[in-house]
């Protein structure tokens, strides 16, 4: 993962007298699933549409795949995959159909029947796609966007509406895609989705990006306080510390083996998130008319 797939640099974006990007720094490497997380508002949907090529910039520096997506060609689109948070127009054809009419518009495309079977869509192959459940279609946009080979896959907010079932299938198929060499950028407000999927995740709020590492590092997570809890004289106990492995040989000792209903946990990903967007949310906000 040492190269690049996606390189932002001071990159800024206004509405009006809004900045919804103002001066947004990013890498994304080759081969990695990266989650882009943030309030509404932060500035995702407007970096992502631009990185797309949907959306041009207002300053700033923008390479993916090692060209600036602004009036990039088709030979570029040829190597990204986009899918939508919602989708439709598809409605009387089925999945198979659908994605051979989306496969001749890419030069050198997967097999439809291979991609099928890939996303789990076998079964529905020739029904009509107004008949899938969310799950099915959601599997669909994720095939039309993979069908085209793509290096990059963008995703938004692909698990929506899903059951827990559902996602945990869904988080299954991008698993293998990016096993396989895709680079996925994914936004998200599930955190557990993040977390289970991301290899780094950025938080980004007024359009800057406030914090980026891994789901188990963000915002110093490993280094925080972990919190020891046991259940005695009927009573749930806990204590903060920085060295949970001595706490817990403490009680070992004093109770002569097992500690009654004993967890040590630190910070969630939801706990820091939160954290870091928190004076932020409160501002914008403030800033909204009454």
């Amino acid at each position: 993962m040492s190269e690049t797939a996606i390189r932002i640099r001071e990159l800024t974006k206004t509405y009006g007298s809004h900045r919804a990007v103002a001066g947004l720094d990013l890498d994304v490497h080759t081969g990695e699933v990266f989650a882009l997380l943030g309030p509404n508002g932060a500035g995702k949907t407007t970096t992502v549409e631009i990185l797309e090529g949907f959306r041009d910039r207002d300053g700033g520096e923008v390479s993916v795949l090692g060209t600036d997506p602004h009036g990039a060609g088709r030979a570029w689109r040829d190597r990204i995959g986009i899918v939508l948070q919602t989708s439709g127009g598809l409605d009387l054809l089925t999945p198979r159909e659908a994605l051979r009419s989306t496969a001749r518009c890419y030069a050198t495309p997967r097999d439809v029947d291979e991609v099928i079977e890939a996303t789990g869509l076998g079964a529905k192959a020739d029904d009509r796609i107004t008949g899938l459940s969310g799950g099915q279609r959601r599997r669909l946009d994720v095939a039309l966007g993979i069908v085209g080979r793509p290096e990059l896959l963008f995703l938004d907010e692909p698990t929506t509406g899903f059951d827990p079932q559902a996602r945990r299938d869904f988080w299954e198929l991008i698993r293998g895609l990016a096993q396989g060499g895709t680079t996925i950028l994914l936004t998200t407000h599930y955190l557990d989705e993040a977390e289970h999927l991301a290899d780094r995740v950025g938080v980004i709020a007024g359009g800057r990006l406030l914090a980026l590492d891994t789901p188990a590092a963000l915002g110093g997570r490993q280094s925080q306080e972990a919190t020891v809890s046991w259940e005695e004289d009927g009573t749930r106990r806990s204590v903060r510390t920085g060295t949970p492995t001595t706490e817990v040989a403490s009680l070992a000792a004093r109770f002569g083996g097992e500690v009654p209903e004993l967890t040590v946990t630190r910070p969630s990903l939801e706990d820091t998130y939160l954290g870091l967007i928190a004076p932020h949310v409160t501002t914008e906000r403030q800033e909204v008319p009454a």
